[in-house]
């Protein structure tokens, strides 16, 4: 009896290697999404906690009220920035997500392909085994 072996087993570590690849990619693609996301929060934090503190200054001058309108749009500018770095990089983590399930796809295929070789060995196995055992006991029995 013959071992049984996988002629595309080679191919089979490489789709492993090629997945694990793709989920790496997009496990840092989602963080850098996160990490906009986090930069967008504490730019509007900071935004809503200088707005406080202006207001409750006292006496509030308009060189004051000036500043913290240039301080808004200089927030506004930095979060429109945040946005388009955020659309590209949404656009970035969906392509490495489609390319992430393509090759979890391409190594579901090999391992199935796997799977029916394997059974399909067992039972050439199981035949022959039982091929084998008829042999034998027909062998036991007296010619006449």
């Amino acid at each position: 009896m013959t071992a049984f072996r996988f002629r595309l087993q080679k191919v089979l570590d490489w789709r492993r290697t090629e997945l694990d690849l793709a989920e790496a990619r997009f496990k840092q693609q989602t963080a850098a999404l996160a990490e906009l996301d986090r930069e967008r929060a504490e730019l509007e934090a900071a935004g809503v906690r200088t707005e406080i503190l202006v207001r409750e200054w006292r006496p509030l001058s308009g060189g004051d009220l000036a500043a913290l309108g240039g301080f808004r749009l200089q927030i506004k500018k930095r979060e429109q920035g945040i946005a388009v770095r955020r659309g590209a990089c949404a656009k970035e983590l969906a392509a490495r997500q489609s390319a992430m399930l393509e090759a979890r796809r391409r190594l579901r295929l090999l391992e199935r392909l796997k799977e029916r070789r394997l059974a399909e060995w067992r039972a050439a196995q199981n035949r022959e085994l039982d091929e084998q055992a008829a042999v034998a006991y027909l062998a036991r029995w007296p010619l006449r």
